[in-house]
């Protein structure tokens, strides 16, 4: 149970976290992603992620979404932020394979298939269409964008390939198998007939053969959100630029900012500082100072797990500009994580 609390500072603009989830075929494929202890427990992931923003617990899904190593999701982190900034959540549902019990706008209702089939999104194109009025919608000054999807450094790698855009993505695990997904890239794309840059111009093409419904959501939401006056962060890494390529070659060349964490900023293989740079991006890169602490939430991060995810790199933004200090963020992680390993043993009595 989350105790009654006060935040830490109040967001002065309406301002509003955003979590598109979905789940790709993709992520089953052996030594891909570390994104849940196993494949039945990572089809619950983006699920369970969602719940821990909204309820700083899972209460639905039957999981306590970890790596195979006991790495806690980048949701606690975020859910931390939230705890001390209380700041408005919306769930988006891009294409969930398990149910959620966090309330959620749907968009998209299918899961993305394994690249290595042809059309791996054919609905792409209505989920874009559903992002895009969604975005419109929101009466927010400002929106900051993060996502959840296991698998999802791989499906950018494919969307930026696709692009003929840089092709460096970051991974959840300490050593980035880069050469096993460019491997499954290039499988994708001679199952969908394409070459390298072959879907230059054309965010649609891309995203239906060789990409995930979450990029193309993130990415209908950007475009949605900007028409329409409202203030835009993506929240994450490599997966996050990747959608803002998709936003660039849908023609759109208004500003946009990516914040990310230090973890991804210092991974060589994500290249996040070259990529951002090409696709026009502000890069906001914040440090939560792990290394002072001496925790099982944090460990992990200091070794190279995870990195970024459930838009941490923009919660650790916001909190930043909020002038809250890491030191307090260190002391609320330490309380979302205990809370959750108490509930989760509970539950095993």
């Amino acid at each position: 149970m989350v105790p009654e609390r006060k935040p830490d500072k109040k967001i002065d603009s309406t301002m509003r976290f955003v979590l598109v989830a979905g789940c790709t075929h993709t992520a089953e494929i052996d030594g891909i992603s570390a994104a849940g202890a196993d494949s039945t427990v990572m089809v619950h992931t983006p699920s369970a992620d969602l719940e821990l923003l909204e309820y700083g617990e899972p209460t639905l899904s039957p999981v306590v979404p970890v790596s195979p190593t006991g790495c806690p999701s980048p949701a606690v982190v975020s859910r931390a932020v939230q705890e001390l900034l209380e700041f408005e959540i919306l769930g988006v549902d891009a294409g969930l394979s398990a149910p959620t019990s966090a309330p959620t706008v749907t968009i998209g209702e299918e899961s993305g298939k394994d690249i290595r089939q042809s059309h791996s999104v054919p609905n792409a194109k209505n989920v874009f269409e559903n992002a895009k009025r969604l975005g419109r919608a929101l009466p927010d000054d400002e929106i900051v964008i993060g996502e959840t999807i296991p698998g999802g450094t791989t499906t950018a790698l494919g969307v930026l390939t696709a692009l003929g855009e840089r092709t460096t993505v970051s991974s959840s695990l300490p050593e980035n198998p880069l050469t096993l997904k460019r491997d499954v890239v290039n499988d994708a794309l001679k199952a969908s007939d394409l070459s390298e840059g072959d879907a230059e111009g054309e965010p649609i093409k891309a995203v239906s053969h060789v990409g995930d419904p979450v990029l193309i959501g993130v990415a209908g939401m950007t475009i949605g959100a900007i028409e329409s006056g409202t203030d835009v962060t993506l929240a994450g890494g490599t997966q996050q630029a990747a959608a803002s390529a998709l936003v660039r070659h849908a023609g759109m060349d208004d500003s946009l900012s990516l914040a990310t964490t230090s973890f991804i900023a210092a991974d060589e293989t994500a290249a996040i500082e070259e990529l951002t740079a090409d696709l026009g991006l502000e890069l906001i890169i914040t440090d939560p100072q792990f290394r002072c602490g001496d925790h099982p939430a944090m460990d992990a991060y200091v070794a190279g797990e995870a990195k970024e995810g459930v838009g941490m790199g923009g919660a650790l933004a916001l909190l930043d500009r909020a002038d809250v200090s890491m030191a307090r963020l260190r002391e609320q992680i330490e309380a979302v994580y205990d809370r959750l390993v108490a509930d989760d043993q509970l539950a095993k009595l």
